[in-house]
């Protein structure tokens, strides 16, 4: 005799960025062992996969493309996915900023993490009199790398410029357009090089101003006590 399935319960979070309800359940054993596995190698392709494979199989929607989710809305997914595996409250070990030296455990509810938005912030960017860029949100890739890249080789400026040149969806002026798939990440790493500072502020300002998960809340160092506010920003921040 065959032993009994267990169904996993099912749950709906409206994603971020489209207001677009979305059913997924929790990771399983199985699958959070996959990701811990996957994490031991440090083999951002074998992370990128484990990712991918979890996030798939726990989100259900037909017409939904983890893939080409926002950073944030996948931030807010699997921040939602492993809240409903492992319980609704997640232990974080905050530093406290007035000594930088203490750290202090604090509980957080999954369901006061949300993701702000910023009405500063415009996908559209005036270059200057004649050209215009879009830009689009980091995507998947991005997510991981983001949260799991063991790799420091790359200095902070080349990897600003490839995500810069990633996120770049097209470029225009009034006469014609180039999209991305039109040109090389070559093409638009070498393009974004020849901004002047004040340019590269305003793709700087894109990067800073879009929605992010974040979450502010005040400690106390149990040495100094002294009180301070911390703001979590990012998955990773979550899991510290």
């Amino acid at each position: 005799m065959s032993l009994p399935v267990i169904n996993a319960p099912e749950y709906f979070v409206e994603l971020p960025s489209s207001g677009q309800k979305v059913k997924y359940r929790p990771f399983v054993v199985k699958e959070e062992k996959l990701l811990l596995l996957a994490l031991e190698t440090e083999d951002i392709s074998e992370i990128s996969n484990a990712v991918k494979n979890v996030l798939s199989n726990c989100v259900k929607g037909k017409d939904l493309d983890i893939e080409t989710l926002p950073t944030f809305d996948i931030e807010y997914l699997f921040l939602n996915i492993r809240g409903k595996a492992v319980g609704e409250e997640i232990e974080v070990n905050i530093l406290c900023p007035d000594d930088n030296e203490t750290y202090v455990p604090v509980k957080i509810l999954i369901d006061d993490i949300k993701v702000t938005k910023n009405e500063e912030h415009n996908k559209q960017i005036k270059i200057n009199d004649d050209l215009m860029m879009e830009m689009r949100y980091p995507t998947l890739e991005q997510f991981i790398k983001s949260n799991f890249d063991f790799d420091d080789k790359k200095n902070q400026l080349e990897q600003s410029l490839e995500l810069i040149a990633s996120c770049v969806d097209k470029i225009y002026n009034e006469e014609e357009v180039w999209t991305a798939e039109d040109v090389t990440k070559k093409e638009i790493v070498e393009f974004i090089e020849n901004f002047n500072s004040n340019q590269f502020r305003m793709v700087e300002k894109f990067f800073e101003t879009m929605p992010k998960l974040e979450h502010k809340l005040t400690i106390r160092n149990p040495n100094t006590k002294v009180e301070s506010e911390v703001t979590l920003t990012g998955l990773s921040d979550f899991f510290a």
